[in-house]
C-alpha cells in the first residue's frame, strides 16, 4: 500500500497548506478497493484484526460520540473502545474532532458506522497519514520498502518480545503487500484503459458540440465557445504557463435551463474551474469538483437538458440503425467481373469496419450524432468518414482527358464536419449508395450512356458536343440513367467539362448535371469530386445562359450540409446575392428566347440555389452581409409566381432569425407575402404562411398581418384541407397571430375558431400542434371559451391528452387549462377523465410538458366542483407534485408552486403535503431572483402557513430573511404575494424579529400607500403584528 500511495495515488501540488489527494476517478478508485479491504478485514481475518499498530493512526474525523453504540465508552465529547492492549490502551479514541484507531479491527467497526461518508473518512486518514505501513508495521518495514522480503524476517524477529503471536506481524505484513499489488494492477487497469486526450480529440467533441447548439428545442446547448481565439502550434488554447499544468483550453458552455458553465479541458478530462473574474478578462483556474472524461459526460450531469436531448439523439440513432438492413444475398452464379470485383470491396468494406472501431473509443458520446458509416457505401463516403474523423488529407487518381485542360481542383483542407448551426428541415446525411450488380437485369439505356461516357473521354471538341447532345434525349430522371453514367466514370468527366473553355461544351454539361443531381448520391459524389467550386467559379460569367445552369444545379446540390458549407467556403453566397440583381422587374411572366435568357430568369435560379443554401444559420448570415434582403424584397413585387416561390421559399427559412424578422419589417415584405396569400398558386400560399409563421414571433408584425388585411385569407384556407404542407403552414400562421388580442377578435368574426375546432381530429400532428396551439391563444378571451364547449371541441382536446408529441402535448395543455377557466367546460373535462390525464403529464420527462401541465392544472383546482377530494383520489399525485420542487427548471418551478397554493386551499391536503416535506422544499427555493417564481413561491408559502406549525418551520428553515428581499423587486405581483406570504408569516414572534432585523418594516411602510387593496392590507396587517410583538417586548421589560 506505500508503493501505490507513492506511485499512483494523485495528490494536489505542494504549496504552504497540506497536500490533499485529488478528487479524480483513479484516486477514487484506489480508495473504494481500500475501503473493501479494510471493511472485511474483520471477517477474513479475524486474527489479524486484533494486531496492535505500533503507532495510532489519526485524522480529524466528521463522525459524532452519538454514532457510536455497543462496544464503546461514550460520553459527551469523547469515546473510547471497550477493547484495549495488553497495557489496558483502548485501541480506538475520539476526543472532539479528533479520533486514534490502533487495529484493523477497529478500522473495520469504524466503516461500519461511518456508513455514507467512509469514502470521506478514508481520503481523511490518508491525507493526515501518508506513510501508514509505517505506523501499522513500524520503521524497520520501511527501510525496505517494502521491496525485500527480508522486512518479514526482521518484523518476526521483533514481534518475538511483543507479541503472543509471532505470525500475526508477518501474516498482517504480507497481506499489505498482497493489497499494495492488487492496488497498483487496480491502477494500471484504470490508466490503461483511459486514454489521455489530446487537443485533436477535444476540438472534435467542442466542433460537434458547436454544431448540435442552438435556440431549438432539440439542440443539446445554447452555445458552447473557446475563451481564447488564439491557438498555438501544438494546438492547445491554455497559456504557456498553464499547459505545463497539461491543460489544454477553456470553453464556455451555455446549456438550456441553467447557468453558464466554465470548463478546463486537459490532458487528464475536464472539469468545472472557477469561471471568469469580475473583469472578464482572466479565468480562476482553481478546479471546482470532480475530473470526468470528457465534455458529453460532464454536460449529461450538470444539465438534465442536455441528457434528455443527448437520448434523444441516440434514439434517433438506434432507429436508424434498425431501418438498416443488410442487402439479400447475391445470387451464386456470379459473372467473373464480380467475382474479381468482390474481394477488392470486401477488404474496402472490412477496413471501413476496423478504422470506424478504432475512432470510435474516443469520440463515442458524440458519434451516436451522426450516422454510422454503411457497409456498403460508396469510396467516396469512406473518403467522408476518413476525412472528418481522422483528419487525413486523401486523394484518388484522375483519368487525363483529351477535351481540354481537365483537371480536378482539391480542397484546401479537409472540410470540418462542424462549422455552422442548421436549422433545416431534412435529413443532413444522404441514403447509403447502391452500386447496379454486373448481373442484375439492366436496360439497354444503361450500356448506351457508358458508350456515350466512353466519346466523352475520348473524343474531340465535335464528339464531345455530340455526345452531350446525344445523352440528354435519354430519360436523365431516371435512376439507371443517373447511374449509368456515375458506374463508368462520367462525373468526373462532366465536371472536368466545366473547367474548359468551351461554352457549349459547359452548357452541355451543366444542363446534364441539373438533371441527375437529383439524386442524393449524385449529388454527395459532385461535390466529392470539387464541382462546387468550378460552378460557384461559373456564376461569374458573362453567359446568362451559364448563370442559370450553374445556379440551378448548385440549388439541387446544396440539399445537405457539407455542400452548403462548400458554397459559402468558395464565396458563392454572394455570388448568388448578386444575381438577384436583376434591374428592372417586369410585371409580366419572362419569355425566355433559345439563345438568350432575360435577367428575371438569372434572379430566379439565383433565388433558387439560396433557397437550398438558407437552410444553414451561417449561410443566412452570409445573405444578410450581402445585402441579400433588398433585393428579396425587390424581388417580392413581381407578378411570376415561379419567382416569388424560391424568393419567399428563402425568406421563409431566414425568417427564423431575429435580425431578419426586423428587417423584413423593415422593408416592409409583409404587405406583399399577405397579397400573395390569395394567389391560385398552392405552393406560393403555403410559403407564404409559412414566413408568416416565422415572423409573427414579434408583436409588431402580428399588427402588419392585420393591418394588412391578412387575417381573412389565412381564416379562408382553414376550409381548404386537401393540402396537407399547407394546412400545417396557415394554421402555423394562425396560431402565431392569435398571440394579439385584436387578432382574435378578428378570427371570431371570421369563424375561424369554429373550422379549428373542426380541424382538432383526422389530422396529421404537424396540422394539430398548430390548430392546439391557436385554440390555447384564442380560449384566453371568455368568448371563444363559450364557443370551444359549444362546437364540441373540450373531448377531442382531452383525447390529445394521451399522445406522445412533446409540442402537441405542450400546447394541448395549455387549450385545456384554457377551457377549465369556465365552470361548465370544467365539469366536462372532469367528466371526461381529464385532469388525470393532467396529473399524469407531471411525470412526463420534458420539462416545458410537466410545465404547462401543473399551469393547467392550476384553473382545473380551482373550478372542480369538490376539488380536495378530486386530488386526494389521485393515488400518489400529492408525493409527485411536491417531488417537483427539487427540479432545476424554473418554469417547472413557478408552475408547482401555483399548483401547490391551489391544493393548499383544501385543509387536508394541506397536511398531506406538508408531511411530504413541502415546507424545506419551498424554503429552498426562496434565494431566487425569478420574479414569476417569487411570486408563486411566496403565494404557495402564504397558503402553506394556515396549518400546524408550517410558519415556525419556514422561519427555522431560514425562509423569512429572502422573502423581505422581495420587496425590492419592481413587480407589483410579487409585491403582493410577498406581503401576504410575511404576513401569515408574522404570527409567530421569531419571525418578526427576522423580518425587523432585515428591514421589512421601512419596505411595507412604503406599501401601504399601494392603489391595490389587498398589498395594502396585507402590508399593515405584518406591520401590526410586528408592532404588536415591540409593545408586548416593551411591556415584559417593564413588569
Amino acid at each position: 500500500m506505500g508503493v501505490t500511495l507513492t506511485r499512483s495515488l494523485q495528490w494536489t501540488a505542494s504549496g504552504h497548506g497540506t497536500r490533499t489527494l485529488e478528487a479524480t476517478p483513479l484516486n477514487d478508485g484506489i480508495l473504494e478497493e481500500i475501503i473493501l479491504f479494510v471493511d472485511t478485514f474483520l471477517y477474513e481475518h479475524p486474527r489479524e484484526a486484533k494486531f496492535v499498530f505500533v503507532e495510532p493512526l489519526g485524522w480529524k474525523t466528521s463522525l459524532e460520540p452519538s454514532a457510536f453504540g455497543a462496544g464503546y465508552v461514550i460520553s459527551e465529547k469523547t469515546v473510547t473502545s471497550e477493547e484495549v492492549d495488553k497495557n489496558g490502551e483502548p485501541l480506538l479514541v475520539l476526543s472532539g474532532p479528533h479520533i486514534r484507531i490502533r487495529s484493523f479491527g477497529q478500522l473495520s467497526r469504524l466503516l461500519h458506522i461511518a456508513k455514507d461518508t467512509k469514502l470521506r473518512e478514508t481520503r481523511a486518514c490518508l491525507e493526515a497519514n501518508r506513510d501508514p505501513v509505517v505506523k501499522i508495521l513500524g520503521l524497520d518495514y520501511n527501510t525496505t520498502k517494502g521491496e525485500d522480503f527480508s522486512a518479514l524476517s526482521i518484523l518476526g524477529e521483533r514481534s518475538n518480545d511483543n507479541d503472543s503471536e509471532p505470525e500475526r506481524p508477518m501474516t498482517v505484513a504480507r497481506l499489505l503487500r498482497q493489497l499494495d499489488v492488487h492496488l497498483l494492477n487496480h491502477a494500471l487497469r484504470h490508466v490503461s484503459s483511459e486514454m489521455p486526450l489530446n487537443p485533436s480529440a477535444i476540438k472534435n467533441d467542442i466542433e460537434l458540440l458547436k454544431h448540435h447548439a442552438g435556440k431549438g428545442e432539440q439542440a443539446v446547448l445554447e452555445s458552447i465557445e473557446y475563451t481564447s481565439d488564439y491557438e498555438f502550434s501544438n494546438g492547445c488554447r491554455a497559456p504557456p504557463w498553464r499547459q505545463i499544468y497539461g491543460e489544454i483550453c477553456y470553453v464556455l458552455v451555455r446549456p438550456h435551463g441553467a447557468e453558464a458553465l466554465c470548463i478546463t479541458c486537459s490532458t487528464q478530462g475536464v472539469f468545472l474551474n472557477g469561471g471568469k473574474t469580475d473583469d472578464e478578462r482572466e479565468i480562476n483556474y482553481e478546479r471546482k469538483g470532480k475530473i470526468y472524461k470528457d465534455l458529453v459526460t460532464l454536460l449529461r450531469e450538470k444539465s438534465p437538458t442536455f441528457a434528455e436531448n443527448m437520448a434523444t439523439q441516440e434514439n434517433k440513432h438506434n432507429e436508424e440503425q434498425q431501418k438498416q438492413k443488410s442487402p439479400p444475398d447475391e445470387v451464386p452464379n456470379k459473372e467473373a467481373a464480380a467475382a474479381r470485383a468482390a474481394p477488392a470491396k470486401s477488404a474496402l468494406e472490412k477496413n471501413q469496419i476496423n478504422f470506424s472501431r478504432g475512432t470510435a473509443r474516443r469520440l463515442q458520446p458524440s458519434l451516436n450524432w451522426r450516422k454510422p458509416p454503411d457497409s456498403k457505401e460508396h469510396r467516396s463516403s469512406v473518403k467522408d468518414t476518413l476525412e472528418e474523423k481522422h483528419g487525413a488529407k486523401l486523394e484518388r487518381p484522375r483519368a487525363s482527358l483529351s477535351t481540354g485542360k481537365a483537371h480536378r481542383k482539391s480542397t484546401d483542407k479537409i472540410e470540418e464536419i462542424i462549422s455552422e448551426s442548421s436549422s433545416e428541415s431534412e435529413e443532413d446525411e444522404e441514403p447509403p449508395d447502391h452500386r447496379q450488380e454486373a448481373n442484375a437485369d439492366l436496360p439497354s439505356e444503361y450500356w448506351q450512356i457508358q458508350k456515350l461516357v466512353k466519346y466523352l473521354k475520348g473524343g474531340n471538341q465535335t464528339a464531345t458536343v455530340i455526345a452531350l447532345c446525344s445523352m440528354r434525349d435519354f430519360n436523365l430522371a431516371q435512376e439507371t440513367c443517373q447511374l449509368a453514367i456515375r458506374d463508368v466514370g462520367g462525373l468526373e468527366v462532366l465536371i472536368n467539362l466545366l473547367d474548359t473553355d468551351e461554352v457549349k461544351c459547359k452548357i452541355g454539361s451543366l444542363k446534364i448535371l441539373k438533371e441527375i443531381s437529383h439524386n442524393p448520391q449524385i449529388r454527395r459524389n459532385i461535390v466529392d469530386l470539387g464541382g462546387l467550386p468550378i460552378m460557384v467559379n461559373i456564376l461569374d460569367s458573362s453567359n446568362k445562359n451559364l448563370k442559370c445552369l450553374a445556379a440551378e444545379t448548385i440549388a439541387n446540390v446544396a440539399k445537405f450540409r457539407r455542400a452548403r458549407q462548400a458554397v459559402r467556403k468558395h464565396g458563392g453566397i454572394t455570388k448568388l446575392v448578386a444575381l438577384l440583381d436583376c434591374g428592372q422587374i417586369s410585371l409580366e411572366p419572362p419569355q425566355p428566347s433559345l439563345y438568350e435568357t432575360r435577367d428575371v430568369e438569372v434572379a430566379r435560379c439565383g433565388a433558387q440555389a439560396l433557397w437550398s443554401c438558407s437552410k444553414s444559420y451561417s449561410n443566412k448570415e452570409a445573405i444578410r452581409k450581402a445585402g441579400g434582403i433588398p433585393l428579396l424584397a425587390r424581388l417580392m413585387k413581381t407578378s411570376h409566381e415561379d419567382m416569388l416561390i424560391p424568393v419567399v421559399g428563402t425568406l421563409q427559412e431566414c425568417a427564423s432569425e431575429e435580425n431578419y424578422r426586423a428587417a423584413i419589417r423593415a422593408e416592409r415584405i409583409i404587405e406583399n407575402l399577405v397579397k400573395n396569400l390569395n394567389s391560385e398558386n398552392e405552393q406560393l400560399q403555403e410559403h407564404c404562411a409559412m414566413a408568416i409563421y416565422q415572423c409573427a414571433e414579434d408583436e409588431e408584425t402580428r399588427d402588419l398581418v392585420r393591418l394588412h388585411g391578412g387575417l381573412k385569407p389565412l381564416a379562408s384556407l382553414l376550409t381548404k384541407t386537401d393540402n396537407k404542407m399547407r394546412l400545417a403552414a396557415v394554421t402555423g400562421a394562425i396560431w402565431k397571430c392569435s398571440i394579439s388580442k385584436e387578432n382574435v377578435t378578428k378570427f371570431r368574426e371570421y369563424k375561424a375558431i369554429e373550422t379549428l375546432v373542426g380541424l382538432l381530429t383526422d389530422q396529421p400532428e404537424e396540422v394539430l400542434v398548430n390548430v392546439v396551439g391557436a385554440l390555447g391563444e384564442c380560449c384566453q378571451e371568455y368568448e371563444n371559451r363559450i364557443l370551444v364547449r359549444k362546437c364540441g371541441g373540450i373531448q377531442p382536446l382531452v383525447n390529445l391528452l394521451v399522445g406522445i408529441n412533446q409540442a402537441l402535448l405542450v400546447n394541448v395543455t395549455k387549450a385545456v387549462g384554457a377551457c377549465a377557466v369556465e365552470p361548465e367546460s370544467m365539469m366536462i373535462i372532469d367528466r371526461l377523465d381529464g385532469v388525470r390525464l393532467l396529473w399524469s403529464l407531471l411525470k412526463n420527462p420534458h420539462p416545458d410538458v410537466k410545465a404547462s401541465a401543473a399551469w393547467a392544472l392550476c384553473p382545473c383546482i380551482e373550478n372542480a366542483k369538490d376539488a380536495g377530494e378530486m386530488v386526494r383520489s389521485f393515488v400518489g399525485g400529492l408525493e409527485l407534485v411536491v417531488n417537483l420542487l427539487k427540479s432545476d427548471n424554473k418554469e417547472v418551478l413557478a408552475s408547482v408552486c401555483a399548483a401547490i397554493t391551489n391544493i393548499a386551499k383544501d385543509q387536508e391536503n394541506l397536511a398531506v403535503i406538508t408531511d411530504h416535506g413541502v415546507v424545506p422544499l419551498l424554503s429552498k427555493l426562496a434565494n431566487t431572483n425569478n420574479d414569476k417564481l417569487r411570486r408563486h413561491l411566496a403565494e404557495a408559502i402564504s397558503r402553506c402557513c394556515m396549518w400546524g406549525r408550517n410558519r415556525v418551520a419556514f422561519g427555522e428553515h431560514k425562509a423569512v430573511a429572502p422573502l423581505v428581499r422581495y420587496l425590492k423587486s419592481e413587480d407589483t405581483n410579487v409585491h403582493r404575494a410577498t406581503a401576504q406570504a410575511l404576513y401569515q408569516l408574522s404570527e409567530d414572534a421569531d419571525n418578526c424579529i427576522t423580518m425587523h432585523e432585515n428591514g421589512a418594516v421601512k419596505l411595507l411602510l412604503d406599501m401601504v400607500g399601494s392603489p391595490d387593496q389587498d398589498l395594502q392590507e396585507a402590508a399593515a396587517g405584518c406591520i401590526s403584528n410586528i408592532r404588536r410583538l415591540a409593545l408586548a417586548t416593551e411591556k415584559a421589560r417593564y413588569i
